[in-house]
């Protein structure tokens, strides 16, 4: 079974706010799938679905970002899953701009607590596929954490929409066709302006 895992903070404070642009595209997936996030184990809220005919896991960590990874590895365990093969990893990217997204088949944390709590749990292991979705607002950010745990303005709304469907695109592409494939489709060169070329 395929480990499709958001990243966020739990808590309605939290719900609409850059960090937490994993467990939106969680959500989006859920609500195409025609399926709730209802279940709670492994310290995450997940729900089964179907997905290009592939059955997969959604799930949304409850242990806050900075602890993202126990319940990663317990889910991994709990499903007997290779992250290498298994785990796709959605979660915010403040060095994208917003709207676009980067399909990613291994790499760094890139300074994401998240993803170094995941590496961490997984004994130094960065093979894993992520999916960033860019929340980067397109000016010079003086507190990255005070942007990322504030409410999404109103002008970022469609941005992050076009986001949340391109990582939803995404996910689907890679289980049918590959991560390859989806990076090919999705990791543009973005010019200065912040759009995709």
């Amino acid at each position: 079974m395929k480990l499709i895992v958001g990243l966020g903070n739990p808590g309605i404070e939290y719900q609409f706010t850059p960090h937490n642009m994993g467990f939106l595209a969680i959500d989006r997936i859920a609500g195409q799938c025609g399926v709730k996030i209802a279940n709670r184990h492994c310290k995450a809220v997940t729900a089964r679905a179907v997905v290009e005919g592939e059955l997969v896991l959604l799930a949304k960590p409850e242990t806050y970002m900075n602890l993202s990874g126990e319940s990663v590895r317990e889910l991994l365990e709990r499903y007997e899953a290779d992250p290498a093969r298994d785990l796709i990893v959605l979660c915010d990217e403040l060095a994208l701009p917003f709207g676009t997204i980067r399909v990613r088949e291994r790499g760094s944390a890139g300074g994401h607590n998240g993803l170094k709590s995941i590496i961490a749990c997984l004994g130094g292991s960065k093979e894993f596929l992520r999916v960033r979705l860019g929340v980067g607002p397109g000016y010079k950010v003086t507190n990255g954490k005070d942007y990322l745990l504030s409410p999404m303005r109103k002008a970022q709304l469609p941005l992050a929409d076009e986001a949340l469907e391109a990582s939803s695109e995404a996910v689907r592409m890679i289980l049918t066709l590959g991560a390859s494939a989806a990076m090919n489709r999705f990791n543009q060169k973005v010019n200065e302006a912040g759009k995709a070329e």
